[in-house]
């Protein structure tokens, strides 16, 4: 049987994951087939203990199963556990252990692709989801000084500012209004976008949380969404005149990250960017 490696996710055909993960099992020559699985919420427990199967490796996680396969899985790393998400899923000693690099992949997005160091600055992060937990912690570890935490649900975004908040950084949840951001936005070093608003066949392709009225020139923007390339909310950034990164760089190093750790090997960082590039 064919060993099992992938990505599951729904929707997943925007995914990019199989492609340059492929790009580098092959350039390794590691001759295995990066596979993409579409998963409902109902039927993601069966795909979980489809898991526990000899032949499977590991598989990436994203929307929206992020928070729910935690309960279906045996263990979490520390990362995992501290932001409460999982978007790599791996076979240890016949264990599924859920993982998270969308943290240190943010963060080497940030600090490696566009050099932008977050110590000491205030960031504003919309939604309130298992990206959003990943961000918030990864900030936090990096030396930001304030958090601003915004999502169309209020309770959800002070449910995660109260569990992640830490004595050296407060997390302040606002409501999801013009008014509020009004307050806020203009006075963020950088404002990052982890809700699905936006992505290409995702509920609201057209929408952006932020419109560039509310954009200064200074601040710099980030969108976890990569497809489109250029999202609503990266078009706002545009017309302001602000600096932005795409949602590219944060799935490369994730990505990176995870398949180090599932195949125990060195990742070919140039060979995984190209085919990246080349899309």
């Amino acid at each position: 049987m064919t060993d099992i490696l992938g990505v599951i996710g729904h929707p997943i055909n925007h995914s990019l994951s199989p492609v340059f993960q492929q790009a580098a099992l092959d350039h390794l020559g590691i001759n295995k087939i990066f596979e993409k699985w579409d998963v409902t919420p109902e039927n993601l427990e069966g795909k979980i203990k489809s898991f526990r199967n000899n032949s499977f490796i590991a598989s990436c996680v994203t929307l929206p199963h992020k928070q729910n396969v935690i309960p279906l899985i045996d263990d979490l790393t520390d990362s995992a556990k501290s932001i409460g998400a999982v978007n790599w899923i791996y076979k240890n000693n016949n264990k599924l252990v859920g993982d998270n690099t969308d943290s240190s992949g943010f963060i080497r997005a940030l600090t490696e692709k566009y050099n932008f160091i977050p110590e000491d600055k205030t960031a504003l992060v919309f939604g309130a989801g298992g990206a959003s937990r990943a961000i918030i912690f990864g900030l936090i570890k990096s030396g930001v000084k304030k958090i601003i935490l915004s999502n169309r649900n209020f309770d959800k975004a002070d449910i995660v500012s109260k569990e992640l908040s830490t004595n050296k950084v407060k997390i302040e949840p606002i409501i999801y209004t013009r008014d509020s951001l009004a307050n806020y936005a203009p006075y963020s070093d950088i404002i990052i976008n982890t809700t699905s608003l936006g992505m290409a066949g995702g509920p609201a392709p057209m929408k952006t949380p932020i419109t560039s009225d509310l954009i200064s020139s200074t601040t710099f923007g980030y969108d976890i969404v990569y497809s489109p390339l250029i999202t609503p909310f990266i078009k706002e950034f545009e017309k302001s005149g602000a600096e932005y990164g795409t949602g590219l760089s944060m799935l490369l190093y994730q990505g990176v990250e995870g398949i180090e750790k599932a195949l125990n090997i060195k990742a070919p960082i140039n060979v995984m960017q190209k085919a990246l590039d080349a899309l």
